[in-house]
C-alpha cells in the first residue's frame, strides 16, 4: 500500500458514505484538455434508480443475505451504487448479465451494487475495517480499482480542473465523491438543483457522498472560457425517486468551489470485452 495517500474521511450517515482517498500515482492518468470543443453530453444508465435507504421495503434483508446480527435500512454505500449506475452505461445489456448485473430489477442492482461496495471496503488499505460487519463507507478509487479487478474495465483516468471533468464527460459517465452539504439535500428545488440556494456553504457539512455524474447538461462557453454559473452537470442518485426523479443537478461553478474537496474518476471501458 502506497504511504502517501491523501486521505479525508467523514463520519458515515446511512445516507452518505463517501471517504476522500487520493493516490498521488493518479496524477499520471489525468485526461487533460486539449481545447477540444465541448459539447452537451448524456449518458443513461441501463439500470433502475437505486437506493441505499428503505432496504427492508426493498426485500433486502441484510440478517439473513450478509450474515449479520441484525438487519439495517440502510447503507452508507453511496460508491457501490454510483459505481453500479456508471457500470449499467458501460455494459451492454448481455454483458450485465454476464457479470451479475441484472439491468431490469431494482433489488437485484441494489443487491450488486452492496457487493461491489463490501469489495471496495476491502480494497481500501488504508484502514481494517471492513463490510459486512462495519458500515464503514468506502472511496470511489476503492469501486474503480475493484471494476478493474473484476475485468469490468481497462483503466480509470481522473480529473483535477473544471475542464478537465468536462472533458471526460465527453466520452463518458464518472464517479464524483464530494462534500455534501445539509442544503443540498434541504434545499433541492423541483429542477433537482443542490445548490438553488446561493447560501449552501454555511448549511452543516453532514458527510462525504458519492454520486455517478451521467450528463454535461448545458455548456456555456465565452471567448473560449467555460462560464461556471450556466454550465450544468447532471448526476443520478442513490435515493430512490429523490430530487428530479433521482437525479440532482448542479452548476459547475458548485463544483469549483468545492474542488478541494471532491476526487474525480472514469472507469473506463475502451476495448471489446469478450
Amino acid at each position: 500500500m502506497p504511504t502517501d495517500l491523501t486521505i479525508r474521511t467523514y463520519d458515515t450517515p446511512p445516507h452518505l458514505g463517501r471517504q476522500q482517498v487520493m493516490d498521488p500515482r493518479s496524477l499520471a492518468y489525468r485526461r487533460p484538455y486539449d481545447g477540444q470543443p465541448l459539447r452537451a453530453t448524456e449518458w443513461e444508465p441501463r439500470i433502475p434508480v437505486l437506493d441505499q435507504q428503505n432496504l427492508i421495503a426493498q426485500g433486502i434483508y441484510t440478517s439473513q443475505d450478509y450474515g449479520l446480527d441484525e438487519d439495517v435500512d440502510a447503507l452508507s454505500s453511496c460508491t457501490g451504487n454510483a459505481g453500479t449506475a456508471l457500470l449499467s452505461i458501460l455494459l451492454t445489456k448481455e454483458q450485465a448479465t454476464a457479470a451479475g448485473l441484472n439491468t431490469d430489477d431494482a433489488t437485484a442492482a441494489e443487491h450488486y451494487a452492496i457487493g461491489l461496495y463490501a469489495d471496495a471496503t476491502e480494497r481500501d488499505q488504508w484502514r481494517d475495517a471492513q463490510w459486512p460487519s462495519q458500515d464503514v463507507g468506502s472511496s470511489g478509487l476503492g469501486v474503480a480499482k475493484v471494476l478493474r479487478d473484476r475485468g469490468l474495465i481497462d483503466q480509470y483516468g481522473h480529473a483535477t480542473t473544471a475542464e478537465e471533468l468536462c472533458t471526460l464527460l465527453q466520452t463518458g459517465p464518472v464517479l464524483m465523491g464530494m462534500s455534501w452539504y445539509a442544503a443540498f439535500t434541504d434545499t433541492t428545488d423541483p429542477d433537482g438543483f443542490i445548490d438553488a440556494d446561493p447560501n449552501w456553504p454555511a448549511s452543516p457539512l453532514e458527510g462525504g457522498h458519492e454520486v455517478c455524474v451521467t450528463a454535461l447538461e448545458a455548456v456555456a462557453v465565452e471567448d473560449g472560457v467555460l462560464k461556471p454559473e450556466q454550465t450544468i452537470l447532471r448526476f443520478r442518485n442513490s435515493w430512490g425517486s429523490w430530487a428530479d426523479h433521482g437525479d440532482g443537478r448542479l452548476r459547475l461553478s458548485t463544483y469549483l468551489a468545492l474542488r478541494a474537496e471532491i476526487d474525480i474518476c472514469q472507469p473506463r471501458l475502451d476495448g471489446a470485452r469478450p
